[in-house]
């Protein structure tokens, strides 16, 4: 998939047009769409053409349950534009975009939605708003966001990766923790998988990194304590907490943009970020996001002390301690 062209003037008219309407007539779906059943789905691809030949692909994995529809709603009413926009800014040519809902398997009746890898404004307009905010969840504080982990890492395939090395994007929302293990018996039921036993959700990250830079947003500061430590064990810095759920956009692109060199350091991002507008509370809130893992990057903007320059010293006196082989 990833066909089509896209253009931002068009994108911006769709998702104005809608800015004021109920979030019920936006997403209308009131089960998951028969298209984004992942059950029996062998490949989501996102692949070059002759119009996308540098494609890349990207996954954003919302968590829809009650207390994360403001996302997805704010990405479809007002946002995505400008995520696109953003990366196209930023010289990335051919992005290519697949969205994906997840919920609790436990509890929901859709836990895991799937879109395809779009270039167009209009499909990709298409599987957003075809998501099922079903606005369920489990009880004891967590979600399956594994199981979207899983069908990431062993159900699409992107030219990006196969091609070039260069691995996809996977960014994920959400305020829970992961359960600990990919139930074998619910990738049964819900993707059509046979495992032998269920996967520790620790092999199932390794295997996402294998192809993806994957991300997981905390929406704000409140919401941190409910989660970030376990998320944390798992992806450590790739663990973005945000102030306000608004910045999802700025911080996946400006993610997107340090990792592929489009912005040498969080300076560069922070004038380009000025340039599109942004107001200076929400650049100070996107920069704060993103410093951690820039600095991970060498991208912070802070000087290095010139360590490999230094010379350990010699000749000092015996300490008297023996050094321990």
């Amino acid at each position: 998939m990833g066909h089509g062209s896209y253009s931002y003037e068009a994108h911006e008219t769709m998702t104005r047009a809608r800015a004021e309407l109920p979030r019920q007539e936006v997403f209308r779906q009131r089960r998951c769409h028969p298209l984004m059943e992942p059950q029996g789905v062998k490949w989501r691809e996102s692949r070059d053409s002759e119009a996308h030949p540098q494609s890349l692909g990207i996954i954003f994995s919302l968590d829809v349950t009650g207390s994360m529809g403001d996302i997805p709603d704010m990405l479809a009413r007002q946002r995505l534009p400008a995520f696109m926009k953003a990366l196209l800014d930023a010289g990335i040519p051919d992005p290519q975009v697949l969205f994906m809902a997840v919920g609790d398997a436990d509890s929901d009746h859709a836990p895991l939605q799937v879109g395809q890898f779009e270039s167009s404004e209009r499909q990709m307009d298409q599987w957003l708003t075809w998501s099922y905010l079903e606005g369920g969840g489990g009880p004891v504080g967590s979600e399956s966001y594994e199981l979207g982990m899983y069908f990431a890492a062993r159900h699409t395939d992107l030219d990006c990766w196969r091609k070039r090395q260069r691995r996809g994007y996977f960014f994920m929302t959400g305020d829970e923790r992961p359960y600990g293990y990919v139930s074998r018996l619910q990738v049964a039921q819900f993707i059509g998988d046979t495992l032998d036993q269920d996967l520790p959700v620790k092999q199932v990250v390794d295997e996402l990194q294998r192809t993806y830079e994957p991300f997981f947003l905390i929406p704000d500061l409140a919401r941190r304590r409910l989660c970030e430590r376990d998320w944390r064990e798992l992806l450590g810095d790739r663990v973005i907490c945000m102030e306000d759920p608004s910045d999802t956009v700025e911080v996946a692109a400006g993610l997107v943009g340090l990792c592929e060199g489009a912005f040498p350091d969080l300076d560069a991002l922070a004038r380009h970020l000025k340039g599109q507008g942004l107001t200076r509370q929400r650049l100070g809130a996107v920069i704060r996001a993103l410093t951690p893992f820039a600095a991970t990057l060498g991208r912070d903007g802070v000087p290095r002390p010139p360590l490999e320059d230094e010379h350990l010293p010699t000749n000092d006196d015996n300490s008297g301690h023996r050094r321990i082989p």
